[in-house]
């Protein structure tokens, strides 16, 4: 990957480098109505570049140089607090720590096509001696 960033720049460096040596020739630039500049067209391009190019790199570094600082903010946030070392060698020398308890694994449903297809009825019928004791 660097030798392909350093290939581009070398690449842009000689297209430059042409640019300016074909184009070397004086240009008159007015500003105001009675400010004029006299200077060569290779100056005016790349000051017109630099001139639109510098401010957005600058915001670009500084807004990935803001995010980059709130990435490792929030990944120290979220990593788990150390325990200090007294109070594990304390522990492991007072008791063994128990081993984990697994519960069993569920056994799998097995149901068959009777099964599905005639339900059982979840609610049993009220009757005349339920509604008489009040249930």
């Amino acid at each position: 990957m660097q030798f392909i960033k350093t290939l581009f720049w070398v690449i842009l460096a000689v297209i430059l480098v042409v640019f300016a040596v074909n184009n070397w020739s004086p240009t008159s630039v007015l500003i105001w109505q009675d400010i004029r500049i006299d200077t060569k067209l290779p100056v005016l391009v790349i000051g017109a570049f630099l001139l639109g190019f510098v401010p957005l790199w600058i915001l670009h570094r500084t807004s990935k140089w803001r995010l980059n600082r709130r990435i490792k903010t929030l990944e120290a946030a979220a990593r788990p607090a150390p325990v200090p070392a007294t109070a594990t060698s304390a522990a492991t020398k007072s008791s063994p720590a128990p081993a984990p308890q697994t519960k069993p694994a569920a056994a799998p449903l097995d149901l068959d096509k009777e099964q599905i297809s005639e339900p059982a009825t979840a609610v049993s019928p009220i009757t005349g001696d339920d509604k008489a004791a009040g249930t």
